[in-house]
């Protein structure tokens, strides 16, 4: 299940916080936090936009890079294994392992709707 918001344009991270009684929302690619609070829909859009405002005039007041670059590269440890078994399989489908790690991630991308 996504809990994921557009606002403006920018993607954020819906989670409910029992201590507050509040939704949380925190946008994903900046460089910092851009936080908001909100007990429905509205509020969430209200304050998220206000939020990100904020930081974007901050960024801008400061001359900071208000976006995260990736590169394209990350790397990650897997059990031997595994790491053998995939390879196989990228093999039969006659694909290199970045190949097939990457058809794979794209296709769960679109499984979880985000593509």
């Amino acid at each position: 299940m996504q809990n994921i918001m557009m606002i403006n344009d920018h993607k954020a991270l819906i989670q409910y916080d029992p201590e507050l009684g509040l939704f949380r929302g925190e946008f994903v690619g900046l460089n910092g936090g851009a936080d908001f609070y909100g007990d429905s829909i509205a509020d969430l859009e209200n304050e998220g936009k206000q939020s990100l405002q904020t930081f974007l005039d901050v960024c801008q007041e400061q001359g900071i890079e208000p976006y995260k670059s990736f590169s394209g590269k990350f790397v990650t440890r897997v059990p031997s294994e595994l790491h053998e078994q995939v390879t196989t399989i990228a093999t039969s489908h006659g694909m290199s392992l970045n190949q097939w790690v990457t058809n794979t991630l794209a296709n769960a991308i679109k499984t979880e709707g985000m593509a």
